[in-house]
């Protein structure tokens, strides 16, 4: 199974101050958006249903508010380690993350085969070759308010995600480089 666990790096790597990636909506589409880190704006893609305050399983809306950036996992297959701060794991064909509100492990990685509803982090396309974990509905976790709420690459032409939020991988990864434990993501409303 997935590590979950957010581990300190050495008190060398530790960075001094915590940094924010600003997610907007901006545009005509619901799920066309920017993401600002300092100086710099990126486009990115939000969820099919735009933006909400109360995200819903399966509503395919991108939950407003601040959330952590956990982890990141990667596909070794298709590149290489992404450079960060943050944790970093590579993924298998065995990996998936639970999205069965009625499961212990609801909104959790889990081990494939799995008996509930669940996603594959383990794709055909290249959503996931890098994808990190947001803070979103994890502690606690409340059932039916969604689950997967990943940072992720995103599709040609900034197409909608699931409620997630995606940039092209070598934004991903120019980003991934400036990351570290107790940085976030905020997601605002305006």
């Amino acid at each position: 199974m997935l590590p979950l666990a957010v581990p300190t790096p050495p008190a060398k790597l530790l960075k001094k101050t915590q940094k924010t990636l600003f997610v907007r909506h901006t545009g005509d589409e619901p799920h066309s958006g920017t993401l600002t880190l300092g100086a710099v704006t990126f486009a990115c893609a939000l969820g099919r249903s735009g933006l909400t305050y109360t995200k819903r399983e399966g509503d395919g809306a991108t939950p407003i508010g601040c959330f952590e950036l956990l982890n990141v996992y990667y596909r070794a297959d298709r590149g290489s380690c992404p450079v960060t701060y943050l944790p970093v794991s590579p993924l298998s064909p065995r990996d998936g993350w639970c999205d069965s509100s009625e499961d212990p492990l609801y909104n959790r990685p889990v081990d494939l085969p799995f008996a509930r509803s669940h996603e594959e982090l383990w794709r055909e396309d290249r959503l996931y070759d890098i994808l990190v974990v947001l803070n979103y509905n994890m502690y606690p976790r409340v059932p039916e308010e969604g689950s997967a709420i990943f940072f992720h690459v995103a599709r040609e032409g900034f197409l909608p995600t699931e409620g997630c939020v995606a940039v092209y991988p070598e934004v991903m990864r120019a980003i991934l480089k400036e990351m570290a434990p107790g940085d976030v993501m905020e997601v605002c409303a305006h």
